[in-house]
Parts: C-alpha cells; structure tokens; sequence
C-alpha cells in the first residue's frame, strides 16, 4: 500500500495551488493522509476527488466549514498497522513520551503544524512522522512531503521529498 503523508498546505494563503509534483504522488498513492490546516475546503475537495483515500483531520488554521466535515484525531488501520493522524503534539521536546502516553495503541502517528519535517521512533515503538509543508517551508531549506509503503504491518521506504522553491511562500 502506498502512502503519501501531507500537511500544512494553507491554501491559498501561502500558494495559489498545490505543488504539481505533490499532485502527481497523490495520484499514486493508495491513501492520502493530511495532518490538517488546509485553510479552504476547496482543497479538501480537490484532495477528496483525486485521492483514493483521504485520511485526514483539521488544523488551527482550519474554521467551522473545515472543522465541521473533519476530525481534530483520524485512526484508520492500514495494511495492518494501526495509523493515528492529529494536527498538533505540542513541542519538540518530550514530543515522543507525551505521543507514546497519548496514543497508546497507535504504530504510527502523523502530525503537522510546525512545517518542519519529523521521523522519529518512541521508545514504546509509537513512529512519529511530520512530513512538513509542500507550500511554506517557514525556515526549512525546502517545502516538502512525505511518501512511505505499509505492507504485512510494516511501514517502510519512508521517503522526505522536497519540492522546487519556484513560488514557495515562508522565506523565513
């Protein structure tokens, strides 16, 4: 199963549109997960009718029309591990134990709202995986996304694919 893992996409505050790499994997992907702050539901459609899959939740950016046709929390089972999906986790420090104590029975959690790329493993095994922003890169070198494959319940081929800066907004 392939996975392509999203965020922060502030549309059309921070772009006028999505990233055409960033659309061209969506139509590859098995499912789309997006860890919130979408800005407008014409995204969220958009997401909606080329996604083969959405697994998605709302961010702090995100107003009543998103929040009333997403989750704050997504949990989906896919290719037998157990995906949890928020916007917020609170600061980088302490991020793994505060996640672990939080989402006990999760393998993998996808969050957004720093736009700053995120792979790391909590000592209970809970993988966190923040895939930034594909249009404000705030101060990365890069807007970015993420891809990753889950078969037989093992994630893996968690890739960080960084996007042209042509048109990029967060210079910094």
């Amino acid at each position: 199963m392939r996975l392509l893992l999203t965020s922060d996409t502030h549309v059309p505050k921070r772009a006028r549109q999505l990233p055409g790499d960033l659309m061209e994997s969506i139509g590859r992907a098995d499912v789309v997960i997006h860890a919130g702050d979408w800005v407008d539901t014409a995204t969220l459609d958009l997401l909606e009718s080329r996604s083969a899959r959405l697994l998605a939740v709302y961010g702090n950016n995100d107003g009543p029309q998103l929040r009333a046709r997403l989750p704050e929390v997504a949990l989906a089972e896919l290719g037998g591990l157990r995906f949890g999906v928020v916007h917020e986790t609170g600061p980088a420090q302490g991020r793994e134990r505060r996640c672990a104590e939080r989402f006990p029975d999760l393998d993998v959690l996808v969050f957004g709202h720093s736009h700053i790329p995120w792979d790391t493993t909590a000592p209970a095994g809970l993988r966190l995986l923040n895939p930034g922003s594909p249009t404000d890169r705030r101060r990365q070198p890069h807007c970015t996304f993420m891809t990753a494959q889950v078969s037989d319940g093992r994630l893996s081929d968690v890739e960080l694919h960084r996007l042209p800066r042509s048109g990029a907004a967060g210079s910094g």
